[in-house]
C-alpha cells in the first residue's frame, strides 16, 4: 500500500483517522501501533515478524542498557547496546547484503554458493536506523528508555515514516509519544502538507519518470547529448519530487496524529555546492550518519588524515546503505571523494565565483552522481554516459528530441520552478496581501488545495502502478 492509492486515501486513512479520534487518548499508540502493522502487511505480511522480532531486540536493549547505567555497570550497559545494534544490523546485513556479498565472491572466486534469493523487506533500512539511534541515545543519556512496549512499537511502526522515511529519531518525538495534542489547527496543517506531497508525487514526479523511461529505454548509442541530458534531467527531478513528496506526505500524516517529524528536504537543487547540496538533500540520513558514525570517529577534530578517513567512512557508508550494488558503494565514494575535493582543494577558490557559476558545477556534479546511481548495471550507466557527451558521435539533437522536448516543456518548466523557493515565496507574499481579509484568504488556500488534490486523483483513477523509488532502499 502507498500513499498515493485510492486504497490508502479513501480506505485504510479515513478508517484509522476514525478509530485514533474516536478512542481515549490513552489509546491511541494502541491504534497507531495496529493500524501500522496492518499497514506494513498489506504488501508483505510475512516480514511482520521480522519487524516484531527487531522491536523486541531493540526494546529489550533499552531496557538493559538502562538497567545497567542504572546500577552503575557501564560495562554491561556497553555490552547490551554493542549486542542489541549488532543484532539488528545483523538482520539488515543478512537481508539487504547477504546475495551481494555471495554473487561478488562468486565472481572473484568462481565459487558456486547458492543464492538465497530473499526479498528485501520494504523500510528495513530506515527502521533498523531509527531502532539503532534509540538505543545509543538511551546509553548516552540523551533519550529516556521507553518501557511501554506499545508506545516503543508505534514509534517503531509508524505507518507515516515507516517505509521510507523520514528517519525519526526517538529523542525527537520521546514527549510526544508519551504526550501530545492534536488540535485543529494541527490537523489542517497536516491535511494541506499532505496535498501538496501528493500532488509532488503524482503531477511532478511520475510524469517526469515517464520521460525518463522512455529515454532510457533508448539505444545509448544513438540517443543525442541533448536528449540523454534530457533524460538525466528528467531522473533528477523524478527521484527529488518523488523522495520529497513522500517525505512531505509523511510529515503532513504525522502532524495529523499529532506529531511533529523534523524536515527531510530544503530545496536541495538551489545549492551552489556538493556539500551544500548534502546539507538540504535527506537531512534525516545526513543527520544520523553525522551524530552515530561520523562524531563518534572524531568528526573533524581529528589529524587531517583521520578526518579524511572519517569522511570517506561516512560516505561508503551511504552509499551501500542505498543499496547492495556496486554502483551505490562507487556513488558514495563519488560524493566523499567531491566532498574532500571541495574541503582541501577548490572549495575556497569556488567560493569566489559568481553564484550562477558555482549553480551549474553543483548541478551538474549532482546529475552525474543521479547517472550512478539509477543504473544497477554499470555497464548500462558507462553507456548512458558516453551518449551524454557525445562519445558515439551521435549528434546534438534530432527530430526526436524537438518531439520530447516540446511536449515536456511544461513538466520541466514546472519542475525547475517547483524545486526553488519561488512557490512558497509567492505563497507568503500572497498570505501578506490577502493577511486583512481572512474569508478571501482562506477560499484562496482551500480552492488551491482541493484544486490539486482533485486533479492528482483524476490521475490516480487512470493510473497504473506507482511506487516511491526509495521503497528499494
Amino acid at each position: 500500500m502507498v500513499f498515493s492509492s485510492l486504497l490508502f486515501l479513501f480506505r485504510f486513512l479515513p478508517a484509522i483517522l476514525l478509530v485514533y479520534y474516536i478512542v481515549p487518548h490513552r489509546f491511541r499508540n494502541l491504534v497507531l501501533l495496529i493500524f501500522s502493522l496492518a499497514f506494513y502487511a498489506w504488501g508483505e505480511p510475512i516480514y511482520i515478524i521480522l519487524m516484531l522480532a527487531s522491536i523486541l531486540i531493540s526494546y529489550t536493549g533499552g531496557i538493559l542498557v538502562d538497567r545497567f547505567k542504572q546500577i552503575e555497570k557501564m560495562k554491561a550497559a556497553k555490552w547490551a547496546l554493542i549486542i542489541s545494534c549488532v543484532a539488528g544490523l545483523s538482520l539488515l546485513a543478512f537481508f539487504k547484503y547477504a546475495g551481494f556479498a555471495f554473487e561478488t565472491v562468486n565472481s572473484l572466486t568462481g565459487a558456486e554458493i547458492a543464492m538465497l534469493n530473499i526479498a528485501l523487506p520494504i523500510g528495513i533500512s530506515f527502521y533498523t536506523f531509527q531502532m539503532l539511534s534509540y538505543t545509543i541515545d538511551v546509553y548516552r543519556g540523551e533519550a529516556a528508555v521507553q518501557k511501554n512496549l506499545i508506545s516503543f512499537g508505534a514509534y517503531v511502526t509508524m505507518f507515516p515514516q515507516l517505509i521510507a522515511g523520514p528517519i525519526v529519531q526517538y529523542k525527537t518525538i520521546d514527549t510526544q509519544l508519551r504526550t501530545r495534542t492534536e488540535t485543529a489547527e494541527q490537523f489542517a496543517e497536516g491535511i494541506h502538507r499532505f496535498m501538496i506531497g501528493l500532488s509532488k508525487k503524482v503531477l511532478i514526479a511520475n510524469n517526469a519518470g515517464a520521460l525518463w523511461d522512455t529515454i532510457q529505454a533508448s539505444t545509448y548509442s544513438e540517443v543525442p547529448v541533448l536528449t540523454a541530458w534530457m533524460g538525466l534531467a528528467a531522473y533528477t527531478f523524478q527521484i527529488y519530487f518523488d523522495f520529497s513528496a513522500y517525505s512531505d506526505m509523511a510529515i503532513g500524516l504525522g502532524r495529523m496524529f499529532g506529531f511533529r517529524f523534523l524536515e527531510n528536504f530544503n530545496y536541495p537543487y538551489i545549492s551552489k555546492s556538493i556539500t551544500e547540496f548534502w546539507r538540504r538533500w535527506h537531512i534525516s540520513l545526513g543527520t544520523w550518519f553525522r551524530e552515530y558514525v561520523y562524531i563518534p570517529l572524531g568528526g573533524n577534530r581529528v589529524s587531517k588524515w583521520r578526518h579524511i578517513r572519517n569522511i570517506l567512512v561516512v560516505w561508503l557508508l551511504t552509499g551501500i546503505w542505498h543499496g547492495a550494488s556496486w554502483n551505490f558503494l562507487i556513488w558514495g565514494i563519488y560524493y566523499g571523494v567531491l566532498l574532500l575535493a571541495e574541503k582541501f582543494v577548490f572549495g575556497k577558490y569556488l567560493q569566489k565565483l559568481p553564484a550562477l557559476f558555482q549553480h551549474i558545477y553543483c548541478m551538474i556534479f549532482v546529475m552525474l552522481g543521479w547517472n550512478l546511481f539509477v543504473f544497477e548495471n554499470m555497464g548500462q550507466g558507462i553507456e548512458f554516459l558516453k551518449s551524454l557527451f557525445g562519445f558515439y558521435g551521435q549528434g546534438f539533437l534530432n527530430t526526436q528530441t524537438v518531439y520530447l522536448l516540446y511536449n515536456n516543456m511544461a513538466l520541466l518548466i514546472l519542475c525547475i520552478f517547483g524545486s526553488t523557493q519561488l512557490p512558497s515565496k509567492f505563497g507568503k507574499w500572497l498570505s501578506a496581501k490577502l493577511a486583512g481579509n481572512e474569508i478571501v484568504l482562506a477560499a484562496v488556500k482551500n480552492t488551491f488545495y482541493i484544486g490539486v488534490f482533485l486533479l492528482s486523483i483524476a490521475w490516480l483513477v487512470d493510473a497504473t502502478f506507482n511506487p516511491f523509488l526509495y521503497f528499494r532502499f
